[in-house]
């Protein structure tokens, strides 16, 4: 059994790697190892046309996931999938389709809070970088670059927490 260095009569600790003095538990952590393009492609199929002035915007469509997989004890590899369409009536324009990826180290997180963490701080770590891979693939397509909006990775876990809740949901009689 360690003892914390209150000298004499200090009372004792477990010793354990989380101990601080006082008996307080070491802060949550959380580590950013690397970050990295799994898969891109962006498309112009219709160039030059697509590209000349178009009277009105384009209907731009975005979809937005988060997937995740642990890859030891405290490392988790997750995926921000971004994919995107432009189009105007009768013309598309571009499409875009970006799997962008992290490896996250947590250290003293409650086994309760590991799953919020990895589905909403990580992805909200990683959009930035992801929102700048896909602003200069458009504006290198030849269109002004497409700034994302920021977006909400706590209400996305919850909305599909209460996807899952529903799905395991046994049906009524």
């Amino acid at each position: 059994m360690a003892t914390t260095n209150g000298g004499p009569g200090a009372a004792p600790t477990n010793g354990g790697p989380d101990a601080q003095p006082g008996g307080q538990q070491a802060a949550p952590q959380l580590q950013t190892l690397t970050q990295y393009i799994k898969d891109f492609s962006f498309e112009n199929p219709n160039a030059p046309q697509s590209l000349q002035q178009q009277p009105h915007p384009p209907k731009i469509n975005i979809q937005i996931n988060v997937n995740a997989k642990p890859l030891a004890e405290n490392d988790f590899e997750v995926e921000l999938k971004l994919e995107g369409r432009a189009e105007m009536p009768n013309l598309f324009l571009f499409s875009f389709d970006l799997l962008f990826a992290g490896l996250f180290r947590f250290s003293n997180v409650p086994p309760e809070s590991v799953q919020p963490v990895v589905m909403i701080e990580c992805p909200r770590l990683l959009f930035p970088f992801a929102r700048e891979i896909i602003a200069n693939a458009v504006r290198n397509g030849g269109f002004p670059p497409l700034v994302l909006d920021p977006v909400d990775f706590a209400a996305l876990y919850r909305q599909r927490m209460s996807e899952m809740q529903a799905q395991a949901a046994p049906p009524t009689a």
